[in-house]
């Protein structure tokens, strides 16, 4: 019995082939890895030239996977449709890149171009096209209905420095307790801040009830602006008063 088992298992090892590489020879796994080791000789360590995706979605190079594409130069010409592989050849042959520019047409088109300034140029763009947005906030300043009258000229004030800055002011109101029943004067002292800021500013959304809170939002009135500026200069940021303690005076 064991010397039958033993020889079905010499017979199973016999019939399993020797793996002898890739199809082509050692030959041919030799050419291919001179071929990698070229191309890696030739490029460095660039991530683009290695078929990877850049950081906007991009297929670069070898992550071109269409069968036909239609290919435009570094000079802006229509070259025509080929394969990926005959552009991706032509543009290592000039040194540069190839890009996928337009995925979703048919054929997808592409373009030789040197990969690392176009990427440069773009952000240099989209820096220039940030500094020219204006950028707008909410400032937000919380009141009560029973807020005094000189806390309510403070937070005024703090309002208007902030619309003159070009900034939106949101004023909110919160109900406690019994206030609920009464919130006819939490309406009254919203629509008292914004008539003391009509001056520089314009309601956008006027006080309304949202369960326990109320709010009023006040936009920047641009022609208003510049008319008070000119009576009067911009509000400076309210200091807090320092405290020297108790000194005594020297006799």
């Amino acid at each position: 019995m064991f010397s039958r088992v033993l020889r079905s298992t010499l017979t199973r090892r016999q019939t399993i082939r020797p793996f002898k590489g890739p199809p082509g020879g050692a030959g041919a796994g030799a050419g291919a890895g001179a071929g990698a080791g070229g191309a890696r000789e030739r490029f460095g360590d660039n991530k683009f030239r290695k078929g990877k995706r850049d950081d906007g979605g991009l297929r670069v190079n070898g992550e071109i996977y269409a069968q036909q594409i239609r290919l435009i130069d570094e000079n802006g010409t229509m070259v025509g449709v080929m394969t990926p592989r005959e552009a991706l050849v032509m543009a290592e042959s000039r040194g540069l890149d190839l890009i996928e520019i337009a995925p979703t047409a048919s054929p997808p088109t592409c373009k030789i171009m040197d990969y690392g300034k176009w990427k440069y140029e773009n952000k240099k763009k989209e820096k220039e096209a940030k500094k020219k947005q204006t950028v707008i906030t909410v400032k937000e300043i919380q009141v009560r209905p029973r807020t005094d009258d000189h806390d309510i000229d403070v937070k005024v004030r703090h309002a208007r420095r902030f619309l003159l800055e070009g900034d939106k002011v949101k004023v909110n109101l919160r109900f406690m307790g019994r206030e609920l029943a009464h919130q006819e004067f939490g309406m009254a002292t919203l629509k008292r801040v914004e008539n003391m800021l009509l001056d520089v500013a314009v309601v956008e959304s006027p006080p309304r009830v949202e369960g326990k809170q109320a709010f009023l939002l006040l936009s920047p009135d641009p022609i208003k602006v510049k008319e008070y500026l000119k009576k009067q200069p911009k509000p400076e940021v309210p200091e807090l008063p320092v405290d020297h303690g108790d000194e005594k005076a020297e006799d």
